[in-house]
């Protein structure tokens, strides 16, 4: 910075010599030219400082997160109340929205019944168990009874002492009586099937009910819709009457959250050359003529949109950009100072200045330049 003036008021003195003390060359018109033209080139040694050592931003705007807030529900559902007011701060699990209780309360009602009858059911499966094997058991003790009266049947018609047919019809018996306990068996071994189909050690029918009961009562708790962060809503829409559900696609409000806002402003990518996290800004905002708010840098995002390419059939192509198109820009992101951030609503507009080097004299320059634009703004628009 001193350098510059140095040479500035050098030259100066030199045109005042040549052309006005000594005399040694006479003023013209022409020689002004020359003179004006080689003094504003020396200025560029002011533009460059300003540029790498007070980078500039006339694009900074406060970003806050924002949350969608869409009801989570299994069928289209009416709003039967809302519970909050526009841009009024909320704490987070404040009640906003109430939608219809009703549908999703008979549903758990009824997945309750049913889940009270699955647990009887489980009983009913352990005494069907009980049963089936008393049923094997005693249809094992009267095949025994079959043989003993197929043998002595047998050996009766054997001496001549009783009618074949007799041998033939207790025969026929056992063999019946053998499927009959092939069938028991069969009959046992499905009840118990069903009785120890089981997951986690819960019967599986149990869970299954216990499962749909326990989605049907996080359909019934997302009934009402309750602020997830402290914040607030701005442009509140909803009404008691409108449907939302699974069918209505979409947010039905916009949640402004309290929490980590900051300021996000967009430099050329060269004046970023020394530019680092740490260092001190300025920032005058439009909603605050004549104030000028300090903060920090908290982070530099390497990358924009420009480089972004998207998967395609088609090879990119490039052409020529005019030099006086703006270049690609990146973001900065800024931390405010002040400990009341509400001070600091989403979508406030203004201009940020970092100080690389706070020891130069160009940083001086930059403040008068941001101080004056702030102070401007008093009278900018000249909306009347």
């Amino acid at each position: 910075m001193i350098a510059g003036l140095v040479i500035c008021f050098g030259y100066a003195v030199l045109v005042w010599l040549v052309f006005f003390y000594f005399k040694w060359l006479k003023f013209s018109i022409a020689w002004g030219v020359v003179s004006v033209f080689i003094g504003l080139h020396l200025l560029i040694i002011f533009m460059i400082g300003l540029r790498f050592v007070a980078p500039y931003s006339t694009d900074a705007r406060m970003i806050q997160h924002t949350i969608q807030l869409t009801p989570r529900l299994s069928e289209p559902t009416l709003v039967t109340d809302v519970l909050v007011e526009q841009n009024v701060p909320v704490k987070r699990g404040t009640p906003l929205f109430q939608l219809d209780r009703r549908a999703y309360e008979y549903k758990v009602r009824e997945l309750e019944a049913q889940l009270a009858k699955a647990k009887q059911d489980v009983l009913i499966k352990e005494a069907d168990v009980a049963v089936a094997t008393h049923k094997v058991a005693k249809l094992k003790d009267e095949l025994v009874y079959d043989k003993y009266q197929q043998k002595l049947s047998a050996d009766l018609a054997k001496r001549g002492a009783g009618p074949k047919e007799e041998a033939e019809k207790w025969a026929a018996q056992v063999a019946a009586a053998e499927a009959g306990i092939l069938e028991a068996e069969a009959d046992e071994k499905r009840v118990r099937l069903l009785y120890t189909s089981e997951i986690g050690g819960v019967n599986t029918t149990v869970a299954e009910t216990q499962a749909q009961l326990d989605l049907a009562r996080f359909y019934l708790d997302n009934t009402l819709i309750v602020a997830p962060e402290d914040g607030y809503i701005i442009n509140l829409q909803v009404r008691p009457g409108m449907v939302a559900g699974d069918v209505r696609f979409g947010a039905i409000a916009s949640f402004i959250c309290d929490a980590d806002r900051y300021l996000l402003a967009n430099y050329f990518q060269e004046n970023l050359k020394y530019v680092k996290p740490g260092q001190r800004v300025e920032v005058a905002l439009d909603l605050y003529p004549g104030q000028i708010w300090r903060g920090t840098v908290e982070d530099i995002w390497q990358g924009s949109g420009s480089g972004q390419m998207l998967p395609s059939g088609t090879l990119p192509s490039f052409s020529y950009v005019p030099t006086d198109v703006p270049q690609g820009q990146f973001a900065v992101v800024i931390r405010l100072d002040d400990p009341d951030q509400r001070k600091f609503p989403i979508g406030t507009q203004g201009r940020a200045s970092i100080y690389t080097n706070p020891d130069s004299g160009f940083v001086w320059l930059r403040k008068i330049g941001i101080r004056a634009y702030s102070w401007f703004n008093w009278l900018y628009p000249f909306s009347g």
